[in-house]
């Protein structure tokens, strides 16, 4: 700890370019798909041409866990799909798993996770609710840690958006709440969370709200009553 180590993740070191010749073969139809894909082009035309044969979630959770393009996926313990029920009214995107979301294998978790439940909690929403109508599914961007929990570089962002794009039109929410600069950055295509909280715009059909994130309200706690109002919105638009 001393000297800057985390943690551990391994008792040994390991070859990773020994690993490329044994690597499992892939077999399930999406990662087949994936296979099928010429190599030279881009990551982000290969995550669109993927996405165009996902016909459902779990399709989808087996595309990207079979997606070899994103660099993040060879520094972190799990891979961060998705929490709470898919047939949720409200879909909340985050930026990417920290360390205890990337421990846990679930977004939103640790104090930043606790502080969510709490917002949605206040009007009457939950991750644990077994109704749909009271529901929050949640999600991230990138689903997997980042290195010491920097921000998903843009690359990063733009392979990783067609995937979360065809996550909620499988998901068909009511609403998506993007959490922070890096949601809105996938899915709306700019950043400026205190310029863009509060306004409604949409994507794939679906109304979508800014939020800010958090990991920012614990830092600036100030900012709550911006965030407060921004769920009553959402409280408005669902009509509980």
């Amino acid at each position: 700890m001393e000297l800057g180590v985390s943690e551990a993740i391994l008792d040994a070191p390991v070859n990773r370019f020994e690993l490329q010749d044994k690597a499992r073969p892939a077999t399930s139809k999406t990662a087949k798909v994936v296979a099928q894909i010429a190599k030279e082009e881009s990551p982000v035309d290969i995550a669109a041409q993927i996405v165009r044969r996902v016909t459902s979630i779990s399709d989808l959770r087996d595309a990207i866990a079979n997606f070899e393009h994103c660099q993040l996926k060879r520094g972190s313990r799990n891979m961060v799909f998705s929490d709470g029920n898919p047939a949720a009214r409200v879909m909340i995107v985050g930026d990417g798993p920290g360390r205890d979301e990337d421990t846990q294998g679930k977004p939103f978790v640790g104090r930043s996770g606790q502080l969510l439940d709490k917002m949605f909690s206040a009007i009457g929403m939950s991750r644990d609710a077994v109704d749909a109508e009271r529901a929050v599914y949640l999600t991230n961007v990138v689903p997997w840690r980042p290195p010491q929990n920097r921000d998903p570089s843009q690359d990063e962002i733009n392979m990783m958006a067609p995937f979360l794009i065809r996550h909620i039109e499988l998901a068909q929410p009511e609403v998506v709440v993007a959490m922070g600069n890096i949601s809105c950055a996938a899915l709306l295509g700019e950043r400026g969370i205190t310029r863009l909280r509060g306004t409604w715009s949409k994507v794939a059909g679906i109304d979508v709200l800014p939020m800010f994130h958090p990991d920012y309200l614990l830092r600036s706690p100030l900012s709550k009553r911006e965030a407060w109002m921004d769920l009553l919105q959402i409280k408005s638009r669902l009509g509980i």
